[in-house]
């Protein structure tokens, strides 16, 4: 699956999102797609969507179907 194709993400999905202001840290923020904001298929940076919690990023990764401990930031990371 790929971050760039619009096809490849879909509500449910956990991913993996960097935020805008983690864009320089890099830093990842994961969580469950509630809403897909990209409406073109293809974006070369990854297709920005909504989680669950309200956060906004474009996706870095896609971990798979809903499962527990949704919308946590990843180890390392620091809180909000």
């Amino acid at each position: 699956m790929s971050i760039q194709q619009r096809a490849s993400i879909r509500a449910g999905l956990v991913v993996d999102i960097i935020q805008k202001q983690d864009q320089r840290s890099g830093k990842l923020t994961r969580g469950t797609v509630k809403e897909i904001l990209t409406h073109s298929d293809f974006h070369p940076h990854g297709i920005k969507v909504k989680l669950s919690d309200g956060r906004v990023g474009r996706v870095a990764k896609i971990i798979g179907s809903c499962t527990d401990g949704e919308n946590e930031p990843l180890a390392g990371g620091k809180g909000d």
